[in-house]
């Protein structure tokens, strides 16, 4: 059979160990809810500065008890300190904003050849949605993406989060994403929706009962996964069957993918070769 032929779900099957890159437990957030646990891999590449923030409050125990207090059907599932009550131990109180930096050859940007509305051109960097216009890079807004909340003014973000429950591309470079949601993205979806309450008596929404970076886990508690590379021939054929699915079941082939449809792959690193 040619590869062109292949389905996405043949050509994630077929893959090869050297398509896939484990994700590193130093840049993987465990946030623990009622319902379950949800995995965010942070930038390793840009937003620095953020993904350190999120490191350093998820080491403080800042989140826990706190809440997705702003819970919006088809929008964001919102987190943090609503009536900024909790101490900044050794965090920042507010950053600058990163909405969008410069694009180095270090980055090893993969682009795809899809006209995208929001940017001059897009693709990703080690497996993460970005658009590219002129010398400048940002990661997008794609479903799952995490992103630092603010105010009105740019530098105001500090400890709120938020998470994209559909694609929200018009917030692309005004607000900083520096994750995504690796795993447990369906515990967002299903988040009761809430309005930030007015009060302390007011429904808070469902509890964070803890957030923390995965490498200061018990060894066996640690999430082990992998993820698709985006830098690969195997995903460059991923990107083509997304694109024109070869499925007898398709009868009209776009020759279109939305970058935001083109979900990156992750998979549980098997138990006996996670030992390895």
């Amino acid at each position: 059979m040619n590869a062109q032929k292949r389905g996405p779900g043949q050509i994630v099957a077929e893959s090869a160990p050297e398509d896939w890159r484990t994700l590193d437990p130093e840049n993987l957030l465990v946030i623990e809810l009622e319902r379950g646990r949800v995995v965010v891999a942070l930038s390793e590449k840009l937003a620095a500065s953020h993904t350190a923030q999120l490191k350093a409050l998820a080491r403080e125990g800042f989140y826990d008890g706190l809440s997705f207090y702003r819970v919006i059907d088809g929008f964001v599932a919102q987190g943090g300190d609503v009536f900024e009550t909790r101490e900044i131990k050794t965090a920042e109180k507010s950053l600058a904003a990163m909405f969008d930096e410069s694009l180095t050859d270090a980055m090893k940007f993969t682009p795809i050849k899809d006209v995208d509305g929001y940017a001059p051109q897009v693709g990703f960097i080690d497996s993460e949605a970005v658009g590219v216009g002129g010398d400048r890079v940002w990661k997008l807004h794609c479903t799952g993406a995490m992103a630092m909340a603010r105010g009105n003014e740019k530098d105001t973000g500090g400890t709120e989060f938020y998470i994209a429950i559909q694609p929200q591309r018009y917030l692309d470079r005004n607000l900083t994403v520096f994750g995504n949601v690796v795993e447990g993205m369906e515990h967002v979806q299903r988040l009761r929706r809430v309005a930030p309450p007015e009060s302390e008596d007011d429904d808070r929404g469902e509890e964070i009962i803890s957030i923390r970076v995965a490498a200061d886990l018990p060894e066996d508690e640690q999430p082990a996964l992998e993820i698709m590379r985006s830098d690969t021939p195997t995903f460059a054929d991923y990107v083509e069957a997304r694109r024109n699915r070869p499925e007898e079941f398709f009868y009209f082939r776009p020759d279109h993918v939305d970058v935001c449809a083109l979900s990156i792959p992750v998979r549980a690193i098997a138990s006996d070769m996670s030992a390895e």
